[in-house]
């Protein structure tokens, strides 16, 4: 009988450990671990309720809606739509149950979903009516890009890969950021996971690589728009080379490669002093610059005007320019050469180009990149503005106005590279640029800004691909492009 009580007992004091265990499972699950739970991916409870919220709209700065949450007939009750497409894939960004987000819709995921601002007291009939809306109401993202200058940079690039980027040199916002290819993020956003994956499969093959917009995700070689770094490291580092006569030659012969020649584009023969220089882009000139610069300064000028450092564009994934470090050079001067005309290793982002171009303009002062430009809340009222900041002190304003002068020689000059920029009663500055690939083909390209003495525009222009004759080059291909954007901006900007 006692041996019966004793397991009897055991028994319950088990039965009472196994009920004390599940209480201490319960307790941590549903205090301690419930966040985790509640926020895992693969909570479809979560998923559903966080995806049956709408978002605040992203949109232009000429009004145009870019991103909107629309009701939708399903379990997740709101749709995200893109009605532009593809014209602001790259920066909108997508909104995906399988994919997650990117753009736009991650940088500013706080934002758009979730209101920021209590609700005040309706001023006006229409803020009455919004008020008692029974649908909800989240602050509103509103961008510094113009959906009519981001049509023209698709127009002007006509089906062509490249990159348009358009800036305010004096605030630092994005006025136009357009990629070829792009893509249209409305499959991406689609509540049908057939849909989603077999849009994301066909962007993966792209050889283009859509999702990594060109702008400001991908690097290529800048060519002769270096050259802007090189002239600027001149007048900051060693002036005296500034009224040094280089020879008139073809080519340069690189020190440290058994003879190797550096020639100047088709043949040519130039040389002279850096005004001349600049003016028709001689690479034989600048290699010979860069030899005497030495690897330490070009370095230094680079990463003054935003080489090898991270970009503060307010988007995920933004890719850093290259210069390579002085060590690189060592007992390898033909590389330095090279890389003075932005070829050998050098690899530049289209944004960054546009920011140097920028700097130029706004005396020496490269302004943080933006595209915020305000928040409104369910009620229209600006909750939140973005107030431009410096971002880096690329060089002084006297270097600036010199590079200034040598920038409008290359578009008014009758033997510039770049006069098919040239604008009736509106001075532009510019730099054209033409880079070897190692490839057949050839990439071409052009910064400006405009009017030269009060800066209102600055930008970048990459066409890739294009064929390796005479006639493809920077000035021919891509200042047309460029042209068209200044003029269109000021055109929109004349009083």
């Amino acid at each position: 009988m006692n041996s019966i009580n004793r397991r009897v007992r055991w028994a319950g004091l088990g039965a009472c450990l196994l009920v004390l265990v599940v209480f201490a499972q319960l307790n941590y699950i549903q205090v301690f671990h419930a966040s985790a739970l509640e926020n895992n991916p693969l909570n479809m409870r979560h998923i559903i309720q966080q995806y049956s919220k709408p978002r605040g709209a992203i949109i232009s700065a000429d009004g145009v809606t870019l991103a909107e949450s629309v009701p939708s007939n399903d379990q997740y009750k709101y749709q995200r739509v893109y009605p532009k497409g593809a014209l602001f894939g790259q920066i909108t960004g997508y909104y995906s149950l399988t994919y997650g987000t990117d753009g736009l819709e991650r940088q500013y995921n706080s934002v758009l979903s979730e209101a920021t601002t209590k609700v005040s007291f309706p001023g006006s009939l229409h803020q009455l009516e919004k008020l008692l809306t029974t649908e909800p109401s989240l602050d509103d993202l509103h961008i510094t890009v113009l959906s009519s200058l981001q049509s023209l940079a698709r127009q002007q690039l006509a089906g062509r890969d490249g990159a348009v980027v358009a800036l305010e040199p004096k605030t630092g916002a994005v006025l136009a950021m357009y990629s070829n290819p792009s893509y249209n993020p409305n499959p991406l956003a689609s509540h049908n996971p057939a849909v989603e994956q077999a849009a994301w499969h066909k962007l993966q093959d792209n050889p283009g690589r859509p999702l990594a917009a060109a702008a400001y995700r991908q690097r290529f070689f800048p060519g002769s728009t270096f050259k802007v770094v090189t002239a600027s490291a001149v007048y900051d580092h060693k002036p005296a080379l500034a009224k040094k006569d280089f020879p008139v030659s073809t080519g340069l012969v690189l020190p440290d490669t058994a003879g190797q020649v550096l020639h100047n584009y088709a043949g040519e023969a130039c040389g002279g002093q850096i005004l001349e220089l600049f003016t028709v882009s001689c690479d034989s000139g600048f290699g010979q610059i860069g030899l005497e610069l030495g690897g330490k300064n070009l370095a230094e000028e680079a990463k003054a005007f935003g080489w090898d450092r991270p970009i503060p564009l307010d988007l995920p994934g933004v890719a850093e320019s290259y210069f390579p470090p002085p060590s690189s050079f060592y007992r390898n001067a033909g590389a330095l050469a090279k890389s003075a005309i932005g070829q050998e290793s050098v690899q530049a982002v289209p944004l960054t180009l546009a920011l140097d171009a920028a700097a130029i303009a706004d005396k020496g002062v490269i302004m943080t990149p933006h595209l915020l430009s305000t928040v409104t809340g369910s009620q229209g009222q600006v909750v939140e503005k973005y107030k431009p900041k410096p971002w880096l002190r690329a060089t002084s304003p006297a270097t600036a106005a010199k590079l200034t002068t040598l920038m409008l020689s290359v578009v008014n000059s009758p033997n510039g590279t770049g006069v098919a920029a040239q604008i009736p009663g509106v001075e532009v500055a510019g730099k054209t640029g033409t880079a070897q690939t190692g490839g057949p083909n050839i990439e071409t390209w052009f910064v400006a800004f405009a009017p030269a003495q009060d800066p209102k525009i600055a930008v970048c222009v990459l066409v890739e691909n294009q064929p390796p004759a005479t006639e493809y080059q920077g000035g021919t291909i891509a200042a047309p492009i460029a042209k068209a954007v200044i003029e269109s901006y000021l055109q929109r900007t004349a009083p």
